[in-house]
């Protein structure tokens, strides 16, 4: 019997469109003869699965089943491909682990931890792991900001961020400190808190990780080279950006951003495939890595950092997939 697979896609944020993308190469990738995959729309109140024939049926929140043709279509596994709220910061996998439904992601601590930049990065200090000084600014503070203590702090230029999103959704690099506020203005448009972040100058780095109870895959390097001053929308999705893969750093430094992703991991108890985002700079002659970001939901169409990583290893996105799934059977 193949197991049937809800590919979980949409979500509440400006990343929806993002989201729908990575359900599409996800089930492009996934092994036809072992599976039956649907695709699964949240969108607020709207969980609807797509059939083959384009119909939309809703799904039973109850146990998150459909009807087709007069049975009921229970799912064996979630694939979670939700790039921001509800599946990104463990709202759906607290819900999953309510019904019983195994999927793809780290659990719910995982998730909500993860999510929050701000919270992140302290809490993975606290283990060693180097990060950018940061500042965190809430909703009621915004409009009493002391602009030259945030910059004592984190410095100029810095970018201020909302603390939980992703694809670069209200990012702005702001180089002097009479910027920050309209900046800040424009972060709370996307979430309630703000996060302002020393600029790390150096190589910008991105490397996937997944461990089975058998392996850990630690998957090659990619070195991403923006056109625009950063690693903005339009450089990650509409083409203004170089990723080279594997990444044009010293097998020596490679080698420790390698140890460092697993490590992450480790402390963090993940489950299936992440990407860690790091800054490599320079500090007296030596190469230093900066964690920047943990993305548990990592995009999945063709062309994403993910897929390029996975076929420069020599592997193929079905038999990946495959090892993930069957990992949370055994």
């Amino acid at each position: 019997m193949k197991r049937i697979i809800a590919i979980v896609c949409g979500g509440d944020s400006s990343e929806y469109a993002v989201s729908l993308r990575s359900a599409e190469g996800v089930k492009s990738f996934f092994d036809k003869e072992k599976y039956t995959t649907y695709i699964v729309r949240i969108r607020s109140n709207d969980w609807h699965v797509t059939l083959n024939d384009g119909t939309n049926v809703p799904i039973d929140r109850k146990d998150f089943t459909f009807k087709q043709d007069g049975r009921t279509i229970f799912f064996d596994y979630a694939y979670i491909t939700i790039h921001g709220t509800p599946g990104e910061d463990g709202l759906l996998q607290g819900y999953f682990d309510l019904i019983g439904l195994p999927y793809s992601t780290s659990g719910v601590l995982v998730e909500a931890l993860t999510f929050n930049k701000f919270a992140l990065n302290h809490y993975l200090r606290g283990y060693g792991i180097k990060v950018a000084e940061s500042v965190l600014i809430r909703q009621l503070q915004a409009t009493c900001i002391d602009e030259k203590a945030i910059e004592n702090v984190v410095g100029m230029p810095c970018f201020v961020k909302p603390v939980a999103g992703g694809s670069s959704f209200g990012v702005s690099k702001v180089k002097k400190h009479d910027h920050l506020a309209p900046a800040i203005r424009k972060a709370l448009l996307e979430r309630s808190d703000v996060m302002v972040e020393a600029c790390v100058d150096g190589i910008e780095i991105s490397q996937g990780i997944y461990k089975t109870q058998k392996k850990t895959v630690v998957l090659p390097i990619t070195e991403v080279v923006s056109k625009n001053e950063f690693f903005d929308y339009d450089a990650k999705y509409n083409g203004q950006v170089e990723e080279i893969t594997p990444a044009r750093i010293s097998e020596e430094t490679a080698a420790r951003v390698s140890k460092v992703t697993e490590a992450i991991y480790d402390i963090l108890g993940a489950n299936g495939i992440i990407r860690i985002d790091y800054i490599i700079s320079q500090e007296n002659g030596e190469d230093k890595i900066n964690m920047i970001e943990v993305n548990t939901t990592p995009g999945m169409t063709a062309t994403s950092f993910i897929p390029q990583q996975v076929k420069a290893a020599g592997m193929t996105m079905t038999e990946v997939l495959t090892e993930i799934v069957e990992n949370q059977f055994c």
